[in-house]
C-alpha cells in the first residue's frame, strides 16, 4: 500500500509540474480576464477533477482486468507475485514507449499567448505553426482538453489493487492520485499568479511518459525484490 501511495503521489506530482499546460492556461486566463482568485482556483479544481476522472475511467480498465484475473482458482495462491510481475512488466514497456515517444517528434499540444488571448495548437518540434491551427482557449475548451488527457500510469496501479480484490486499496489510490494532482495544480497556479517560478521543469515535459514508466518499474521491482 505504501509503495502504491508513494507511486501515485510521485507520478501525479511530476506529471503536473513538468507540464506547463497544467497551470499556465489558468494563469494567463486569470490575468487577461481579470478573474478573482476564487474563480481562478475554482476553474483549476474543476479541470483538475476532470483530468482525474478520465484517468480513473482508464484506470478502471486495470481494475477490471485484475478483478477478472483474481477470480481464477489457480491465481489465488500466487496473485501477489503475478500482480507485481505484471506491474514491473507494464512499467518497463511504458518506460521504453516513453523514451521512443520523447525522440519520435510526435505531434503534441502547446499553448500560446497572442493579444491577451490564449490559443492551443498541435505541432512537431522544428515545424512552423499556421494561424488556422490556433484554437482560442475558453474555460469550456480548457475543461475539454483536461478531460481528454488522462494519466495512463494510473492503470497498472489500479490493476494491482484489482488483482488484490481490495476495494479500499483502489479507493485510496484514486483519492491520493486525485488530491495530489489538484493540490499541485493549485500550488503552481498560485505561484504563477504571484510571480514566482520555483520549478523550471518544462524541459522535462517530453520525457514525462518515460519518467512515469520508470516510477511504475521501481514500484513493481520494490514489491518483487525488496518486500515493499
Amino acid at each position: 500500500m505504501t509503495a502504491l501511495i508513494l507511486s501515485a503521489i510521485t507520478i501525479s506530482f511530476l506529471h503536473t509540474v513538468s507540464g506547463p499546460d497544467h497551470y499556465l492556461p489558468f494563469i494567463v486566463l486569470s490575468r487577461s480576464r481579470k478573474w478573482s482568485l476564487y474563480k481562478t482556483m475554482g476553474l483549476t479544481v474543476v479541470c483538475g477533477l476532470g483530468h482525474i476522472l478520465s484517468s480513473v475511467v482508464i484506470g478502471l480498465i486495470g481494475v477490471a482486468l485484475g478483478w477478472q484475473l483474481a477470480k481464477l482458482t489457480w491465481f489465488q495462491g500466487i496473485r501477489g507475485d503475478i500482480s507485481s510481475w505484471a506491474l514491473l512488466l507494464f512499467g518497463l514497456l511504458y518506460l521504453v514507449w516513453g523514451i521512443w515517444k520523447a525522440y519520435a517528434n510526435r505531434p503534441h499540444k502547446h499553448f500560446d499567448v497572442q493579444d491577451d488571448n490564449l490559443y492551443v495548437y498541435e505541432h512537431r518540434h522544428g515545424s512552423s505553426v499556421h494561424p488556422q491551427q490556433l484554437v482560442k482557449v475558453t474555460p469550456l475548451v480548457l475543461l475539454a482538453i483536461f478531460v481528454m488527457g488522462p494519466s495512463e500510469p494510473l492503470v497498472p496501479l489500479l490493476f494491482y489493487s484489482g488483482a488484490s480484490k481490495s476495494v479500499l486499496e483502489i479507493g485510496i489510490v484514486i483519492a491520493v492520485f486525485a488530491l495530489s494532482t489538484v493540490l499541485t495544480m493549485l500550488t503552481m497556479v498560485l505561484l504563477g499568479l504571484y510571480g514566482f517560478s520555483i520549478f523550471q521543469t518544462s524541459s522535462l515535459e517530453r520525457y514525462m511518459h518515460a519518467i512515469c514508466g520508470a516510477v511504475v518499474t521501481i514500484c513493481g521491482a520494490g514489491m518483487l525484490f525488496f518486500g515493499w
